[in-house]
């Protein structure tokens, strides 16, 4: 249970936990208002990004359902008492399906190293599908040839973090629930125009808005966060599509309190995505360790 790790630790350890056991240690069966100032685009028009915040936000996922496929990189960053671990991932994504392939690397404090010095662990392919993730070089206990499969409409964070990279659409669904959001002008991003805005998403009303194929799993982070409110910057193209977009999870505990930056990051749109999830007798229905 990726929450309960959270809770349970101090320092470091609660760090690691996340770094580790976030991505590695689920076992089977467990676990507003706009403001703008209404920017010039520089030919005297006023942007429309800066007179509708809101609705340009709560449209985002619908926007990338259009778009259809993209490349993505995510970034994981962990903070508790001082220790700071940073999970990286690398794939693509089809907005239509809702299906993704990520190949998620651990880094080697988080991962550790065997006696001789080499990596402890090699980077984990992640299959994102509408309610499930898919793992495979997950660890400890798991043969090599077989995937773990995760209801994520059972986990506390909805696989927000759980597989060590936020889902792309849950990313984007989240901004339904956006709140308080202030835009916060044009900017350039990897040679694109993009339109900053910053505000609050709560995942109660995120869920509620959702498409059913990500609801349950909003769902139940709404009712697994000790917070439904999430602090967030989403970058926008001039065409409306998510470019990047980083939301901040914070998790109060009785030890040091643990905080989580998520960003993604989407670009090559258009891309064709193919995703084959494995059969079943590829799942792995045995005990996974923690180690």
């Amino acid at each position: 249970m990726v929450v309960q790790q959270y809770r349970d630790g101090g320092g470091a350890r609660a760090v690691r936990a996340l770094a580790v056991a976030g991505v590695i240690a689920v076992t089977a069966g467990c676990f507003g208002g706009d403001a703008g100032s209404g920017a010039s685009d520089g030919s005297g028009r006023r942007s429309v990004a800066a007179d509708r915040p809101l609705d340009l936000l709560g449209q985002a996922a619908d926007v990338l359902v259009e778009a259809g496929g993209a490349e993505t990189r995510t970034s994981m960053e962990t903070a508790a008492g001082g220790t700071r671990v940073t999970i990286r991932g690398q794939g693509t994504y089809d907005f239509r399906t809702q299906m993704g392939r990520l190949k998620v690397v651990l880094p080697q404090d988080a991962a550790g190293k065997d006696a001789a010095g080499a990596d402890g662990h090699r980077p984990i392919t992640e299959l994102l599908a509408p309610g499930a993730l898919y793992m495979k070089n997950r660890g400890a206990g798991v043969p090599d040839d077989k995937w773990v499969r995760i209801d994520t409409t059972t986990l506390k964070d909805g696989n927000l973090l759980t597989g060590g990279a936020t889902d792309p659409m849950a990313a984007a669904e989240l901004l339904r629930g956006a709140a308080d959001v202030t835009y916060a002008g044009k900017s350039e991003l990897a040679g694109v125009t993009v339109h900053h805005y910053r505000g609050i998403a709560d995942l109660g009303r995120a869920a509620r808005a959702a498409s059913p194929q990500s609801r349950g799993a909003l769902s139940a982070a709404a009712k697994g966060f000790s917070k439904d409110a999430v602090p967030f910057d989403a970058y926008l193209d001039e065409d409306g599509r998510l470019r990047k977009v980083r939301h901040r999870f914070t998790f109060s505990s009785e030890g040091p309190e643990v905080s989580v930056v998520s960003t993604l990051l989407l670009y090559g749109f258009g891309l064709p995505v193919t995703v084959t999830l494995p059969d079943e007798d590829a799942i792995y229905t045995g005990e996974i360790r923690q180690g």
